[in-house]
């Protein structure tokens, strides 16, 4: 960023979901009841998962990290988001919008990565279950988590640091509730060709591959749910994988509908609105998506609370 940056721009302002001045403690409550049901039902499978030592598998191990990396991911934009809100603020220094933009990239590029790798998991627990632990060992599992964290992270410094280059002199009303990359990129009053073509080609590439990954895992897993001759066994097998399913469904489903409806929305703040759906309430349904159909997650969770419980009785005794 140049010296005329520093001169010309030191904040923006984020309009957030809607003007209306009444529907603002609305909006605050909703958001924030939605932001700690995320934040506890991930904690929960994370504790879920470290203290049960039948759950320390590839697959629940990829769990706890896609939860960690959900509570990341709204804490990047709600709080902030709830703190304007609370505060009757709209404002977020350039450096304070240039680090967010930075980590919402970041954690959103890891949700991506982690359901593609889970998928893997999945495919080789059905297509080749003699082999599931020789293959999925504990050296490959944390070598397919810290390859989607360096990806991610180096994406979203290339995006952010050319958001760095670009000037920025008048008009830095960012409609949307948090610093949306394409959002800023258009209030640039220098030259953004470069940007919004690093920034579509990355958007496909990071899209693209990963869900051909899910897709082509499913696809494998289907032909062989389907060459089971036992309807138990059918059964059996796709339910190792039904949970996740739900959850690639929902993320995917919702981030093509965000981009479809910001590609046709007459207004920014109707696809401000519609990117609820990825960045706070995907987030806040997985928990309850891998836990209600999940019995070890269950048991997990009731052996954790009744060994709180049995803890606490001694100690006031």
């Amino acid at each position: 960023m140049g010296p005329e940056n520093d001169t010309l721009i030191s904040e923006f302002l984020l309009l957030g979901i809607s003007k209306e001045p009444e529907l603002q403690p609305l909006i605050f409550g909703i958001f924030l009841s939605m932001y700690l049901i995320t934040v506890l039902g991930n904690l929960l499978i994370i504790l879920a998962v470290s203290s049960d030592s039948h759950l320390h598998t590839p697959m629940y191990f990829f769990l706890s990290n896609l939860s960690l990396v959900d509570i990341c991911f709204t804490s990047t934009t709600i709080p902030k988001m709830l703190w304007n809100t609370q505060t009757q603020s709209k404002a977020i220094t350039f450096k304070g919008c240039i680090t967010q933009m930075y980590f919402f990239l970041l954690f959103a590029g890891l949700d991506d990565f982690l359901l593609a790798v889970m998928a893997y998991d999945r495919y080789v627990a059905i297509c080749h279950p003699l082999h599931y632990m020789v293959i999925m060992n504990p050296q490959l599992c944390g070598l397919l988590v810290l390859v989607s964290w360096i990806t991610s992270a180096l994406h979203s410094l290339l995006e952010s640091l050319m958001v760095l280059q670009l000037s920025f002199c008048t008009d830095l009303e960012i409609p949307h509730f948090f610093c949306e990359l394409k959002e800023v990129v258009q209030l640039a009053s220098s030259e953004t060709f470069l940007n919004k073509m690093v920034m579509y080609f990355i958007a496909v590439l990071l899209g693209v591959v990963p869900l051909a990954g899910v897709i082509y895992s499913y696809s494998k897993i289907v032909s062989s749910i389907r060459a089971i001759p036992s309807a138990q066994g059918k059964y059996k097998a796709f339910s190792i994988c039904a949970s996740h399913l739900w959850v690639v469904s929902l993320f995917y489903g919702t981030g093509i509908g965000v981009y479809l409806s910001s590609a046709a929305a007459q207004s920014s703040h109707s696809s401000a609105a519609a990117s609820v759906l990825y960045t706070v309430v995907t987030p806040m349904l997985n928990p309850f998506i891998y836990s209600l159909r999940n019995k070890d997650i269950k048991r997990a969770l009731k052996t954790f609370f009744v060994m709180v419980g049995t803890k606490q009785t001694s100690i006031s005794r």
